[in-house]
């Protein structure tokens, strides 16, 4: 007699990360140009890393209150009220991942509906579903762009929260004050909770200085952000999540019984790290996403990328799980888009990369193309 799986039904209905599976394909590859890591390519600065070690040494190592230390709470709020982000506290979490985790865990009940533009960063359709919510998206294609109608359409009674990402992953999209209306709009209309993923909003490479913040728009609304693209510091796992006090509380309660604290010498660090100017590095981004673009716009169907370090064209042909295959052949690793949406037309293409990489793999998509 068979005996029954002792997983549960929810994490059966998990299937594994698109992404994993790639970099197991890519893996048997020798050398390959790897054009996907959502990595920044750079280290973490040198003052920084410095900074982290002082208080390693300083034994700054054990647990700390399971917000955050209380100064760099308020470094955060400091910090995004500067930008016109309405917050009334912060909690620091492991990386933006284990904050919306901590978000979804305290708003959802079973059924609630979480409205999400296509394309979207996978795991945000994962951890909803094993919280027992159901992810509805709404088609975005073919310029990435939020449309009233679109949006309407898939909001329901049992919506609880719409979630945004911008600067985008995977497309690279920088959404406009016009269309973070449409967001503000339609939730204050419902009373509808907003998530707004911010983890790129240094990486703007158009009008900058016009780069405004969803939270900036719509009181109800959850910022998320952290240290791993800004500074590097993706092994670090460090981010924040600011909002309305009520939900940051119970945030800080359940943090206590899911992660119980987040890394403590990264939070001296972060401190310093708000203060540390990546200007140069962010133009030095902007160089690489002209690169890539001006390399793929005469073969592809392709929107310049606004933000992030992505670029997501359309492949020849249609079918970008296939072209993903054949580019390994050609030593080539980058993702498909079914990863990051309902559609597999597109493949995502993360610029992140040095120079003499980004024109290698422009090369081989130009053949391929």
């Amino acid at each position: 007699m068979k005996k029954d799986s002792y997983l549960s039904k929810k994490v059966q209905s998990v299937r594994p990360s698109g992404v994993r599976r790639i970099f197991d394909m890519a893996s048997s590859v020798k050398d390959p140009i790897n054009l996907s890591i959502g990595e920044p390519h750079f280290d973490i600065p040198t003052p920084l890393k410095k900074e982290g070690i002082k208080w390693i040494e300083a034994g700054f190592n054990k647990y700390t209150p399971s917000g955050g230390i209380p100064e760099l709470r308020q470094k955060v709020i400091e910090h995004l009220r500067k930008k016109g982000v309405m917050c009334e506290d912060a909690i620091i979490t492991p990386g933006v991942t284990g904050g919306l985790l901590l978000a979804f865990m305290v708003v959802l009940n079973p059924g609630d509906e979480v409205v999400i533009p296509d394309p979207y960063f996978v795991l945000y359709e994962y951890q909803i579903q094993l919280l027992g919510g159901k992810p509805v998206f709404f088609d975005t294609y073919p310029d990435f762009r939020i449309r009233e109608e679109a949006l309407t359409r898939a909001i329901s009674k049992k919506t609880k929260v719409i979630l945004i990402n911008s600067p985008n992953n995977p497309t690279g999209t920088v959404y406009t004050k016009e269309e973070l209306q449409i967001v503000a709009r339609v939730a204050k209309k419902r009373n509808i909770l907003v998530f707004s993923d911010d983890i790129y909003d240094a990486y703007v490479y158009d009008n900058e200085e016009e780069r405004i913040y969803m939270g900036a728009l719509y009181e109800n609304t959850l910022t998320f952000g952290g240290f791993s693209k800004t500074w590097a510091m993706t092994g670090w796992r460090l981010g924040y999540v600011a909002g309305p006090k009520e939900v940051i509380n119970c945030m800080v309660t359940m943090q206590q019984y899911v992660f119980s604290s987040v890394n403590s010498f990264a939070q001296k660090a972060a401190l310093l790290a708000f203060d540390y100017d990546t200007t140069n590095i962010i133009q030095e981004y902007r160089r690489k996403r002209d690169l890539i673009y001006e390399g793929l716009k005469d073969k592809y169907v392709v929107q310049k990328p606004k933000g992030a370090y992505y670029i997501f064209p359309e492949v020849p042909g249609g079918d970008g799980d296939s072209f993903v295959e054949k580019a390994l052949r050609e030593k080539l690793f980058v993702i498909p888009g079914s990863v990051f949406s309902k559609r597999k037309s597109h493949i995502r293409i993360s610029f992140a990369q040095d120079e003499e990489t980004l024109v290698r793999g422009i090369e081989i998509l130009r053949k391929l193309a």
